[in-house]
């Protein structure tokens, strides 16, 4: 690790009330005094204790004034970085904190690379691989439940519960090499068993984090979620509606919406990553066939899809390729334009998806009643009613974008179908990075191999260098394991001063 004192700006790069100079190394508080000066005109920042903030003023070379200051002054090893740090808290103008980030360097330090000084924070020890990425998880979260669950794990509920699997795993390493080399003293009787017993409580948990991915994906980085339907359905209104401003343009005129759309919407604490598409149909229109192309290709990775039909329109060829497209997803139809006179109902919708699947398909009505306060008074009760006889999770629902009744429900639905309405207030620990899950995945195949093993009554030895693959994949995820190549590539994602 390179041991020189690295600076950066902590702060955004846009004129505030505050803005952060940040200097970590050896050399961090000798560099800072000889640029920072106090009341009387004293360089003496290396008398100041640690964890204490002074009032001073920062001058050139020429001792001309730049600013006045506040100075805090962090000894090693009690800093972030374990190493001396200070920090300048100056003026929060552009100019002002650039000069003293430039006097800083000329003062002997050099700017830190992306994320440097997290990256300090974890080779010194005082953070794990995973706690260091719950601090960009923190900075880039889009919702409560992502900003708790990154600060869980700064705290340590996922290393922490990757330590007590690899301390097992290990305890079992151990255990089959001393019996190896001393069988006088250790014996491997009644062995089988008890290790059977501990690789599948090992592969329940493992599980347990794997089921945790999607649901930590989606609560961290939001929900795919894609509009589809025919051409002047209410898709763009939909969005319109959910976004709470005019995002798209929504006309009379069929295939308005040639190419997709895409808004980030909070719905409480879940992010929906909401894509509008091109109505699907038949067109020779060149750039409106591009756009229902994309639309299908865009669809196939969606994790929602929120599929548009217009009740007073009769179902058509269009929705039947539409039904086709969406099988397999989990989907919501909303029946929009309920305000009209209705020629399409739920069981209109049932009876094209049965003749398509040929499957025997039934609509079963939810108990949960949702009280809507924009909504018609003869539907001031809404209920979603769920397609039973499929594996995955289709519901319809009534709106209106017009009226915008409905939506309120739809919320509520959409956290019911991912979520089951836990969100944040559990103390489950959840997988949100795809490297971490990954990782776990690479355990699980190893634990199976052990099973295996087990099966096949194999030499204990067998046992050892699977139980020892899935110890180390596990330690990929808190950094036990890990390459330079790959620790540089993590940090090289963090911001400058973090």
């Amino acid at each position: 690790m390179k041991s020189d004192t690295i600076t950066a700006i902590a702060t955004a790069m846009s004129d505030s009330g505050i803005g952060i100079v940040r200097v970590s190394g050896d050399e961090a508080i000798s560099i800072v005094d000889k640029i920072y000066q106090n009341v009387h005109h004293e360089k003496v920042l290396k008398q100041y204790k640690s964890h204490t903030i002074h009032y001073g003023f920062i001058v050139d070379e020429e001792g001309a004034l730049v600013d006045e200051v506040m100075v805090s002054v962090m000894k090693a090893p009690r800093s972030y970085t374990t190493e001396d740090t200070v920090e300048i808290n100056c003026h929060g103008g552009v100019l002002i904190v650039q000069k003293i980030l430039s006097l800083v360097m000329k003062a002997g330090a050099r700017i830190a690379e992306p994320g440097e000084f997290t990256k300090r924070a974890f080779l010194n020890g005082r953070i794990d691989l995973s706690k260091a990425e719950a601090v960009m998880d923190m900075i880039h979260a889009k919702n409560e439940f992502a900003l708790q669950t990154s600060i869980k794990q700064l705290k340590g509920s996922l290393s922490d519960k990757i330590k007590i699997l690899r301390e097992e795993i290990l305890y079992e390493i151990a255990y089959i090499e001393s019996a190896l080399d001393d069988p006088e003293h250790i014996s491997l009787e009644g062995y089988y068993e008890r290790l059977l017993d501990k690789s599948e409580h090992i592969l329940k948990e493992l599980n347990r984090l794997l089921d945790s991915a999607d649901d930590g994906r989606m609560l961290k980085e939001g929900i795919h979620t894609v509009i589809v339907g025919k051409p002047n359905v209410g898709k763009s209104s939909l969005l319109n509606v959910l976004a709470g401003k005019e995002r798209a343009i929504v006309t009379d005129v069929a295939g308005t919406t040639r190419d997709t759309l895409e808004e980030t919407i909070s719905l409480g604490n879940i992010t929906l990553n909401i894509i509008d598409t091109a109505g699907i149909r038949n067109t020779e229109d060149i750039v409106e066939k591009i756009g229902v192309e994309k639309a299908r290709k865009i669809s196939e990775e969606a994790d929602l899809i929120l599929y548009v039909i217009d009740v007073s329109e009769p179902l058509d060829e269009s929705d039947q390729d539409i039904i086709k497209m969406i099988a397999g997803k989990n989907t919501i139809i909303l029946l929009n334009k309920s305000d009209l006179k209705e020629i399409v109902n739920e069981q209109s919708v049932l009876d094209v998806m049965s003749s398509i699947t040929s499957n025997h398909l039934s609509l079963v009505q939810e108990e949960k009643e949702q009280s809507i306060g924009m909504c018609l008074d003869e539907k001031s009760d809404l209920t979603y009613q769920r397609i039973e006889g499929i594996e995955y999770s289709i519901y319809l629902i009534k709106t209106s974008t017009k009226e915008e009744y409905g939506i309120d429900l739809l919320t509520s639905l959409i956290k019911d179908m991912f979520f089951h309405g836990q969100l944040i207030y559990n103390d489950e620990v959840y997988i949100t990075n795809i490297r971490h899950k990954e990782a776990v995945y690479d355990a699980k195949k190893s634990m199976l191999e052990v099973h295996k093993s087990l099966d096949m009554n194999m030499p204990e030895d067998f046992y050892a260098i699977d139980l020892m693959s899935a110890y180390a994949s596990l330690g990929l995820i808190i950094g036990e394991e890990v390459g330079d190549d790959l620790v540089n590539e993590i940090f090289s994602k963090f911001c400058m001063g973090k």
